[in-house]
C-alpha cells in the first residue's frame, strides 16, 4: 500500500479532533524546525509561519460563522487567538519577536484535543 493510500484511509478513518490535532501537530513540527533556522533562511521561515497563520485564520473565520456548533464563548477565545497569532507572526517575521509564543499556544491546543479524546502521537 502506497503511503498516500495509507494516508487517505487514515483520514478518512479520523474524528474531527483527531484530524484536528494532527494538523496543530504538523504546523506545530513546521514552526519548531522553522525555529531553528537561521534568520537569512527567511523563505523557509516564512512558509512555516503562513501554514499557522492560514490555520488559524481559517479556525477563525469558523468559529465566526453563526452556524458554528461550540459554546459561545469558546468560539470568542479561539478568535481571539487567532487575532494574536496574526499580529505575534507579524513580529516574528520582522524579527522582532521569537516563534516559541506561537509554539507554546499550538502546543497547548493540542493538549485540549488530546484530552478531549484524540490520540497524543
Amino acid at each position: 500500500m502506497s503511503l498516500q493510500a495509507y494516508q487517505q484511509a487514515a483520514t478518512r478513518a479520523e474524528n474531527p479532533r483527531d484530524t484536528e490535532y494532527r494538523l496543530f501537530a504538523q504546523v506545530t513540527r513546521a514552526l519548531i524546525e522553522a525555529s531553528s533556522l537561521d534568520r537569512i533562511e527567511i523563505s523557509k521561515r516564512a512558509d512555516a509561519l503562513d501554514w499557522n497563520r492560514r490555520m488559524w485564520s481559517i479556525l477563525g473565520h469558523d468559529c465566526a460563522d453563526a452556524g458554528n456548533g461550540l459554546p459561545a464563548a469558546l468560539r470568542a477565545s479561539i478568535i481571539s487567538l487567532a487575532i494574536w497569532v496574526d499580529k505575534h507572526t507579524s513580529l516574528v517575521i520582522r524579527n522582532q519577536d521569537d516563534f516559541e509564543p506561537l509554539i507554546e499556544v499550538n502546543r497547548m491546543i493540542m493538549q485540549g484535543l488530546a484530552g478531549q479524546g484524540a490520540a497524543a502521537a
